[in-house]
């Protein structure tokens, strides 16, 4: 408790030194210097430190498929926002807290509650715009800026919080001094933004603008936060338990409510027709809705003479809107933030229903807790039903593997490979399968599956703790190595991956390319550890030894 305490007050200090400034501040006026103070490339440089700091005390809920649903929404928001040249990172936490937040760098954290208690994908899409507006109005930019000028840096602040626990005797296996640090990281990285009335009503108007763009629901805005206002009133009569943190940094009041619906109302009036019909004894009025660009029925075929020969689309991807996966991604979330596998079989006896996405998300929850052959009938159900459907597609080849199908497993597997080559999910899940089987054969054919991927970048860690074992089994040790030192670095551990990177250095079977690429990348990485040692931040795994 005392180690708690300490780590609480150093948290505390930081976030008031960070904040304090900024609570009387305005929207400065055209001209903000904030962009001079800090660069794009150091913006991101922050933003991906803090990533990497809630990956190392496992913050984040880190899912191929979550992953996709996710980036899909926020990069079809962020296309729509006001600046669609700034690059966005999107990430989800395990979290059951109902919160979201943006920091430098266009990093955007979603909870998993946030996602659970909406009822409708626009609803999160709503949250991720106000977020993403944020960032494009330099919210988060103007905070750090003022931060600047009392001498206390967002990521010293950071930095300090983590020390205090460090010399506090703390270590990574406490849960609460876990939940402390990680609680402090992302309520100090939100709170680095000035949230005046001013900016929340700009977050709010632009937001609504963009899922409008996005072809979002735009009245979507005002129902979360209706919804948050019962919640809120809830707790001030202590019927619902602690006020979330979305309520916290984000109050609704009935005004914002109020401005939300007459925004989202404004514009659904720019995207009607208003249509006046007279008669001798009465006048009608009607709004009718604008249609939405669709294609031809032959533009989607082969008819066309202007796509390639073989080419299909389909219309739903030249459109904005719904991903059409949010009912399967919220269960698929409800199994993973779980407390254990056999909770989330306990929480769905408790929810009841029947609903497609509720079944689905029970079959997960059985597969986690080894009851497999109860999940492949139930999916093979779920897919006859949803042809196609690649979320239904990889839980059953998982359960196949899991039961011993292996071929049934390899060859539905395969064939989704050809089907979508290098998609993300298909390709971890497959070598997740195949690297279990702890063979040589399966660790090359996991090696084949993974290595295209590094085409779309090597910052993946699931990717590259996935690609070190498979090479580990296939009997790549040199590259192993490589990857199991890269997949470290990315989990927070920048120290640990220079220890491993320069004990493979001296390995002897080193060809030239490979000493070349270890040197690099030691020399890539050595920056960042000295200047965290001169912070006083040390690994806790090495210090200990």
């Amino acid at each position: 408790m005392r180690r708690i305490a300490l780590l609480t007050a150093a948290v505390t200090l930081a976030l008031g030194s960070v904040c304090a400034s900024a609570q009387d501040s305005k929207l400065p006026d055209i001209g903000s210097s904030a962009a001079e103070l800090l660069t794009p490339a150091k913006q991101r440089q922050y933003g991906a430190m803090m990533l990497a700091q809630l990956r190392h005390y496992d913050y984040l809920l880190e899912d191929p498929l979550i992953d996709s649903w996710l980036d899909t929404l926020g990069t079809r928001l962020a296309a729509n926002s006001d600046k669609p040249t700034q690059p966005f990172t999107f990430f989800m936490l395990r979290e059951r807290q109902i919160n979201a937040f943006a920091t430098l760098g266009g990093y955007i954290g979603v909870n998993s509650g946030l996602v659970l208690t909406a009822e409708r994908e626009d609803e999160v899409a709503a949250v991720i715009s106000h977020e993403v507006a944020h960032v494009t109005q330099q919210h988060v930019l103007r905070g750090v800026e003022r931060a600047q000028r009392d001498q206390l840096p967002i990521l010293l602040a950071m930095l300090g919080a983590i020390v205090a626990a460090q010399s506090a005797g703390s270590n990574s296996t406490d849960d609460a001094t876990m939940a402390a640090i990680t609680s402090g990281l992302g309520l100090m990285q939100q709170r680095q933004i000035n949230y005046t009335r001013s900016n929340e009503s700009e977050a709010d108007r632009i937001g609504i603008q963009t899922l409008s763009r996005s072809h979002y629901d735009p009245t979507a805005m005002a129902d979360f936060f209706a919804r948050m206002q019962v919640v809120s009133r809830s707790n001030a009569a202590n019927w619902y338990g602690e006020t979330p943190d979305y309520l916290m940094t984000h109050p609704v009041t009935t005004t914002r409510i109020g401005e939300a619906k007459e925004r989202a109302e404004q514009i659904a009036g720019k995207n009607s027709l208003t249509a006046v019909t007279a008669t001798p004894n009465a006048t009608r009025v009607e709004r009718i809705p604008k249609a939405p660009f669709t294609l031809p029925d032959n533009a989607s075929g082969t008819d066309n003479p202007l796509l390639p020969s073989g080419l299909k689309l389909l219309d739903q991807s030249l459109t904005s809107g719904s991903t059409g996966v949010f009912e399967f991604a919220r269960e698929r979330l409800r199994v993973l933030s779980a407390v254990s596998p056999r909770e989330a079989v306990r929480e769905y006896e408790r929810l009841g229903g029947d609903s497609d996405a509720r079944r689905y998300g029970m079959a997960l929850a059985r597969m986690r807790s080894n009851q497999s052959g109860a999940a492949v009938p139930v999916l093979n159900e779920l897919l006859q039903k949803h042809p196609g459907q690649v979320w239904l597609s990889l839980a059953l080849a998982e359960a196949e593997a899991q039961t011993g199908k292996t071929a049934a497993a390899d060859a539905r597997f395969e064939a989704l490979l050809r089907q979508t080559p290098n998609n993300r999910a298909i390709a971890l899940g497959y070598a997740k399968v195949l690297t279990d089987r702890n063979t040589p054969a399966g660790g090359q054919r996991a090696q084949a599956v993974l290595r295209p991927l590094f085409g779309q970048g090597g910052d993946d860690p699931l990717l590259q703790q996935l690609f070190a074992r498979a090479c580990e089994i296939a009997g790549d040790s040199i590259r192993a190595g490589e990857a199991y030192a890269e997949a470290a670095y990315l989990r927070g551990r920048p120290e640990q991956a220079l220890v491993q990177l320069n004990t493979l250095k001296r390995n002897p079977d080193l060809d030239y390319y490979a000493r070349a690429r270890i040197e690099a990348r030691i020399a890539a990485i050595t920056p960042t550890v000295l200047e965290l040692k001169r912070q006083g931040v040390r690994d806790e795994d090495l210090k200990r030894r």
